[in-house]
């Protein structure tokens, strides 16, 4: 094995959760929960009335804990299968990997409750049998070039945030599976400042691409919930969606050019200009592939200088019908912040026992929406980012909680916006506490036009409420959603649910159960079948019903011609 550095990053995670090691929900020897450690602003902090909404929502008790393994038992990982002749041509053209095992385990996976909860008790059936870390594009050629020479089965990994169990390698693959690991690849190539953009390699991950161009004055505006983790190449594979799209675009409205690695050759366009007019768009062939055609090596990227002034901000609503007119009406005005997003009642009691909407809870402004008619048990919060020059952010800000009053609404304060905002990234770490006391839970997403938004949200959690009594869930679920971006045709709207376990003797097989019926649920309501989390395998079964079967023969005929022999067989999407 060459040396390489690409576990380095890995040694900072956790190998069985999601995050850093070091940042955690735990509870504490009195009793009360906190997160540890000091990478966000919760870290250290005591959330005192956290157990009593564990207690409350799940029927959870600490009495009722299941522990996880402390160690990966490299016994259990499958051997590694890899011809000799393989590892003399990676030697040969300098390709640095790895046939550890727990190497190979940390990229057999993403963030799938299913996978993790495999992680946390057993073991997959199948894992790579190689990690390759190439350092540019012309690595990548080689490998892709090896794996044609030795019929092998690629599986392109960046930062393993997936969510539609695109990185779990297919049981059945009897090839070597090579995973291919892009961290190294984590280069800003360069920054033209005359045309505003950045070629970047496509490795990187999200917050060194918004640090290292802010060094230069820069920032692309791209920030997906996952952007601590999740790379640039992933985003292009799954179209991806970020916080700040209002402002910024979603990533295909951000791409100029893409060099792609595929066992046809490269694909890339001859110029780097904003628009092309040449037939259907190759972009729109690889934005979205999910690794089935090849890897993304580099990306050209739209930057805009870092905004001078940025300001939080959040309302209260009477009622979650109240808040969607809001920003329906926001959105017809085409006045939306950088981000704006909906929370319902269950997201708001949350937001109180994690201490992040104290002000509303616990201030004078409480009693004010008591006076107001605001019921607590009813209400739901808004919060709101702005961006850019230092006036036209306060007549923007002034514009929309103008709007916001028209439909009920009263402002609720900077500091519940920005805490509502930074919630987002510590809101994942809940998952693996639950799982230690027998709750398990998901996120999934959709998006949908503007006249079937109440009643999607309503008919899905209800859906969910339902589905859980009939498949034997002992205690009431967590069923709770949010509507995070919003367009001029509709909105993509966010759920979780989760419940307690005890008493179920496969809680996954009845969770997956419960998720396909939401999904069809959502299907039903004039849903799509993802927003920004991508198809995978998780997804693939409704795949005709949502793009048509000429549709799907569309994608099947490129994947023929551009991998005939199905070197990236990862089994996403088709």
């Amino acid at each position: 094995m060459l040396v390489h550095s690409g576990c380095i990053w890995q040694e900072l995670l956790k190998w069985n959760g999601w995050g850093y090691n070091d940042s955690k929900f735990i509870f504490n020897k009195k009793g009360q929960a906190e997160f540890t450690g000091k990478r966000y602003r919760l870290g250290g902090m005591v959330l005192p009335t956290f157990k009593e909404w564990m207690e409350k929502t799940f029927g959870a008790s600490l009495d009722h804990k299941t522990t996880s393994r402390a160690t990966l038992n490299v016994n259990d990982v499958p051997p590694s299968i890899v011809k000799e002749e393989f590892l003399q041509d990676l030697r040969a053209a300098k390709i640095s990997y790895s046939q550890d095992a727990e190497d190979r385990v940390f990229r057999a996976h993403g963030h799938c409750l299913h996978e993790i909860f495999i992680l946390r008790e057993g073991m997959f059936k199948r894992v790579p049998d190689i990690v390759v870390w190439p350092v540019c594009h012309e690595d990548v050629v080689k490998i892709v070039e090896l794996a044609c020479k030795h019929n092998l089965c690629i599986i392109p990994f960046g930062g393993g945030t997936s969510v539609s169990s695109a990185l779990e390698c297919p049981e059945e693959e009897k090839r070597t599976i090579v995973s291919l690991d892009t961290s190294q690849m984590n280069r800003i190539l360069w920054i033209d400042e005359k045309n505003l953009t950045a070629c970047v390699e496509a490795g990187i991950v999200g917050q060194d691409l918004e640090n290292q161009l802010a060094e230069s004055g820069f920032c692309t505006g791209h920030e997906p919930d996952s952007m601590e983790f999740s790379s640039l190449g992933g985003w292009v594979a799954t179209r991806a969606s970020g916080m700040k799209k209002t402002i910024y675009g979603n990533i295909e409205d951000m791409v100029i050019h893409i060099k792609m690695v595929t066992p046809r050759g490269i694909v890339e366009k001859n110029c780097q200009v904003p628009r092309m007019s040449t037939g259907p768009d190759i972009h729109h062939f690889i934005m979205g592939s999910e690794g089935t055609l090849g890897v993304v090596t580099e990306v050209t990227i739209k930057i805009r200088p870092v905004p001078e002034y940025q300001k939080y901000g959040s309302v209260v609503f009477p009622n979650f019908e109240r808040g969607v007119a809001c920003l329906r009406e926001v959105a017809k005005q085409r006045c939306a912040p950088a981000s704006i997003r909906l929370v319902d009642n269950a997201q708001f009691q949350f937001g109180k026992y994690v201490d992040l909407l104290r002000q509303i809870s616990l201030s004078k402004g409480f009693n004010l929406l008591l006076f107001k008619g605001f019921d607590p048990n009813i209400l739901c919060v808004a919060t709101l980012l702005f961006e850019g020059d230092r006036e036209k952010v306060l007549q923007h800000e002034k514009q929309v909680y103008d709007i916001a009053t028209k439909f009920g609404g009263l402002a609720a304060g900077e500091d519940n916006g920005q805490r509502g905002y930074m919630l987002t990234f510590v809101i994942a770490y809940l998952r693996d506490l639950g799982l230690d006391y027998y709750v398990i839970g998901e996120s999934f997403e959709t998006s949908v036009p503007w006249d079937r938004v109440l009643d999607l949200c309503r008919n899905v959690k209800e859906r969910i409420v339902r589905e859980c009594k009939e498949k034997g869930v002992q205690f009431a679920p967590l069923s709770t959603c949010r509507v995070t971006q919003t367009y001029d045709a509709g909105a993509c709207v966010y759920f979780y649910f989760a419940f307690n376990y005890r008493g179920i003797s496969d809680p996954i097989h009845v969770y997956e159960q419960i998720e396909r019926a939401a999904r069809e649920e959502i299907l039903a309501n004039g849903g799509s079948l993802s927003h920004h989390h991508g198809v995978g395998k998780l997804r693939k079964r409704w795949m005709k019903e949502s793009i048509s079967d000429v549709g799907l023969g569309m994608l099947r005929s490129v994947k023929e011609y551009v991998d005939p022999n199905n070197i990236f067989g990862n089994k996403n999407l088709l």
